[in-house]
């Protein structure tokens, strides 16, 4: 998935059930599945008209003890690094410090003013087609 820096890349789930997310965002969206390791952890792709619309995993482990299901939107960023110390100048916090996720890119989870969070990612390089 090809994304210039400013545009939304990627849309995320993150769910203590998802058996029965999946099971209500295909009845409600039409989606289908398909399942993928990334780093180890079980990771499903949403699709969409046969093409990847965004992706789901299961909230498991003490970094997620006191989070809520809830989705994530990802704006694609020249630098992950540079974004996470910018939201800092602009009053704003680090929720996750940059981090890398093989074949995925570089992510950072900002939180603006307000209060409001957004994840920033450096997509990896797309392999030659």
């Amino acid at each position: 998935m090809q994304s210039w820096p400013g545009q939304f890349h990627w849309n995320e789930l993150m769910t203590r059930n998802l058996k029965a997310a999946k099971t209500f965002y295909a009845a409600v969206c039409g989606w289908t599945y398909e399942a993928m390791e990334v780093d180890g952890m079980s990771y499903t792709i949403i699709m969409a008209g046969g093409q990847p619309a965004g992706g789901m995993f299961q909230m498991d482990g003490p970094e997620f003890e006191n989070e809520d299901d809830h989705w994530g939107a990802f704006v694609a960023v020249e630098d992950a690094d540079a974004s996470a110390k910018a939201a800092v100048s602009g009053g704003g916090k680090v929720i996750r410090p940059p981090f890398d996720v093989t074949g995925i890119g570089r992510i950072a989870l900002l939180q603006d003013q307000s209060g409001a969070i957004l994840g920033v990612i450096k997509p990896a390089p797309m392999p030659d087609a």
